[in-house]
């Protein structure tokens, strides 16, 4: 008869993410996993498989919630400036609330694993993809409603923004002045018009 566990899986993977998130995947130890998660190891390796899978499934939950939390700004944005204003701050705010100033989880693991890594590079790239048809959906829509110049590149100006959401991740590691991220998001949001 299978034992049941007495863990919960997602309680044990966003511990997960924060033990990553804090030190890294390379200095991350198992024995570090095992005390920061609470459960042995056989339950780590019966549940998880090793070290790099409970990294991949850490990053896959990391970014499917906060793919939610995009989608839900977009949806909801009265405007398509709007929308794209409140990616940015939503972004920012996480970032700079942040005490630890740990930077984004998703462009850290890009940095430090993802070039050695094929399955971490997949979930980047595919993050990326996500996050730049969601600014493709709310430019297009603005320029459907005339709140966006109508001549501007819809796929040039998504990705203008991704890369400056991913400057704003990186810079939110050692900036802690709230002013410059708004000068950011404010020139962003102007290149639109």
């Amino acid at each position: 008869m299978a034992r049941t566990k007495d863990f919960d899986e997602t309680e044990v993977l966003d511990k997960a993410i924060c033990l990553f998130w804090h030190k890294g995947y390379n200095g991350t130890s198992m024995q570090d996993l095992v005390d920061g998660l609470g459960i042995s190891r056989s339950s780590l390796y019966d549940t998880y498989g090793d070290k790099h899978s409970l990294f991949v499934k850490a990053l896959e939950r990391y970014q499917q919630a906060g793919a939610k939390r995009m989608y839900e700004v977009v949806n909801k944005a009265a405007s398509a400036r709007e929308a794209i204003s409140q990616l940015l701050e939503l972004i920012t705010a996480d970032l700079v609330n942040d005490k630890q100033h740990k930077g984004c989880f998703v462009v850290n693991a890009e940095v430090e694993v993802a070039p050695h890594d094929v399955d971490v590079s997949n979930i980047i790239c595919k993050n990326e993809q996500m996050i730049e048809s969601l600014f493709v959906q709310a430019i297009q829509r603005g320029q459907q409603t005339g709140e966006i110049d109508s001549k501007k590149d819809v796929r040039a100006l998504a990705r203008f923004i991704v890369n400056t959401v991913k400057g704003i991740r990186v810079s939110a590691k050692t900036i802690t002045d709230r002013s410059f991220f708004d000068d950011i998001i404010g020139t962003t949001v102007s290149v639109l018009d």
